[in-house]
This record gives C-alpha cells, structure tokens and sequence, in this order.
C-alpha cells in the first residue's frame, strides 16, 4: 500500500467532530444486534430483547417507570411533549433547546399547536427565575397555558445541568403544576460528568419523562421514551403507532441498547466521549486565536477562532459546525481516540505557525 493512500484514508479516518452521529455502532451493541438476529422472534415489542431493554433501564434508574421504544430523538421528544399537552397549551425552554432550534417544528405539529415559549440563561441552560417570570407572566384565556417545562440534558452548548439546578427547577414546575420534560439525548454524558446516580438527575429531581438517546452512545438508531410517572403514559403506545414510530422489528432498536445497557458501555462511552472532548478543548485553547465558548462539560468542545482558520480546517476536511454566535462545536463520540484529537490540534497549529 502506498504511503499517498495510507495518508489519504487515516486523513478520512479521522474526521468525525462534527457531529457524534458520524460514528459507527460501538462493539457491545453491534454484537447484541448480531445475537437479535439469530432465528425468529415476536414483533411489535412483544420479543425478549424489548423485555431486556425495559429491564435493564428499571434497573439502572431504580424505579419501576414505563418505557416506549422509537426510532430517533425528534420521535421521543415531540411525541412525548405532544402527549404532556393539549393543544392550547404551551411548553418552556430554553431558547436553544434542541426541540426549539432543531425539530423543524415537529413538537407543535404533533402536539397540534401547542406553542413553545422560549427563556433565556447562561450556557444553554433556563433560567430558573426566567422561567417563573414567563409561568407568571398571565393567566387569562387569550394566552397558551404553560403545561411543560422541556430540558436539555446536557445543553446544545455541552454544558449540564447540576443536581441543584435540576430540583430546583423541578420544584418550581411542582409547584405551579407543569410536567417536567427531559431531553436526554446525551444523558449518559451527563451521568459521567457529574458522577451521580441517573435517578439522582432524573426521577428524583422532578423530571416526569424523560427521552433517552441511543445513537450518541453507540447504537445505530433507536431511543427510549421513559416515564417516571407511568399514569402520565396512558395510551403513549397508540401515539407512536399512529405516528409511524412501532417498529415491527423491534428487537433490532431493543438489542443494541440491551447491549450498551447490560454490559455498561453507555456510560463508559460516555466518560470516553467526555475526557476526549476535555482533551480537544485544552489542546485548542493552547493555540493562539482560539478560545472556548462555552465551559466543556459533557462531549463536545465549542470554541471561537479566527474566520481564516475555520476555513482552512474546512479545506483540509475538518468538518465543524457553526450555529451558536461564531462558535464552533467539536463534538467527540465513543470512538475519538487521542490521536484524532492530536490530529485536528495538528493542523491548528500548522496555521497558526504560518502566521
């Protein structure tokens, strides 16, 4: 083999910062899916993976909650936030929350026109006393009635939200009798980040349902719709059938979080994810130019930098996403080594020195 093409694929090979979904399925859950495929099973839920999965994640948050299997992340996210509302109500969140910037806009259209109401904070994170003002803000029949608090845990900047913050957001919606509705499409990062229990930033701190990601710990699709209060999941399987969201295979979602689940690679991906990012962040900011954002709590880095270097990374095939205010996001998966991270800070430098 060539040293050219040598070069050429490790320079395809590495890079997978925009976005953790560029990786591929992690180990434990792809042996899961192979096993899942031996031989027949029942559909619709009914098989022994499904079984395993619900087990597991009872297991694993302490409690006897109800969970639903979906396809993906705006699946779990704007059906359950439909399933919290009526239509003439209205949800809470942040203003960069993933079910207000990036759902296009599929919370209102399955919840039927329930609005989404926006609050400000720092780092991507509701403002407790912002959310209050807008709860309070009035109460007469011409305004949509406040119905949800939605969260996003961790942020769209890559931060999370603390025990604290959490409980006392929840009592907060307690008591001015609002669900609590969690995005947790990088819990996991969260849980390792904090070094807490999942109960502790979930069930525990007021947090009624909460939408579990799958495919950003290393499964090829599927997330997990899970309810702390199981009367509030009333009927939620009819919801997904009629949105196109019963998988009749659905052994093949189930295994591989069976597999992440079981084995404990969910969470250890996640450290991974986050002591790369970590890496990524201390790395660039060493650089002349570059800063971050936002603090790196979680698995993605966002960092400012001169334009010309952002468009040099770009021609070299860095591919990073701008979308908050001129920062870039450097998102790490559970397989970014050191040396991926080595790599990017390489061609960094190499600009910087041209300078």
């Amino acid at each position: 083999m060539s040293s050219e093409k040598t070069l050429a694929e490790a320079h395809t090979r590495v890079r997978g910062f925009a976005s953790d979904n560029y990786a591929g399925i992690c180990p434990e859950a792809w042996a899961a899916l192979q096993e899942a495929n031996e031989g027949h099973a029942p559909s619709y839920g009914e098989d022994p993976w499904t079984t395993r999965a619900t087990e597991a994640l009872r297991e694993i948050f302490e409690t006897d909650c109800e969970v639903f299997l979906v396809y993906n992340g705006t699946a779990a996210n704007a059906l359950t936030l439909a399933h919290l509302c009526q239509p003439y109500h209205s949800i809470i969140c942040q203003s960069r929350a993933h079910v207000e910037t990036d759902e296009c806009g599929a919370p209102e259209f399955f919840a039927s026109g329930a609005k989404l109401l926006h609050v400000g904070g720092a780092f991507g994170k509701a403002d407790l006393s912002e959310v209050e003002r807008l709860i309070t803000a009035r109460t007469d029949i011409h305004y949509p009635k406040p119905k949800v608090l939605s969260l996003t845990q961790a942020t769209e900047c890559g931060t999370v939200y603390t025990v604290a913050e959490l409980a006392a957001l929840g009592e907060l919606a307690r008591r001015y009798g609002l669900h609590v509705h969690m995005d947790g499409a990088r819990f996991a990062n969260t849980v390792a980040t904090l070094g807490v229990t999942p109960r502790e930033i979930s069930w525990e701190v007021g947090v009624d349902v909460l939408c579990l990601g799958g495919t950003k710990s290393g499964t090829p699709a599927g997330e997990a719709v899970i309810f702390f209060d199981r009367e509030l999941a009333t009927e939620f399987e009819y919801r997904c059938k009629q949105a196109g969201q019963l998988a009749s295979k659905m052994r093949f979602l189930a295994a591989p979080l069976v597999g992440i689940l079981e084995t404990g690679a969910w969470l250890r991906n996640a450290e991974h994810a986050n002591t790369m990012a970590s890496l990524l962040a201390q790395k660039l900011t060493a650089l002349p130019g570059i800063e971050l954002a936002f603090p790196c709590e979680a698995s993605a880095a966002f960092v400012r930098m001169p334009l010309p270097l952002a468009e040099y990374l770009a021609e070299r095939g860095w591919h990073l996403y701008d979308f908050i205010g001129g920062a870039y996001r450097c998102m790490c998966s559970w397989d970014t080594t050191p040396e991926d991270v080595e790599a990017l800070v390489a061609e960094a430098r190499a600009w910087v020195g041209r300078g």
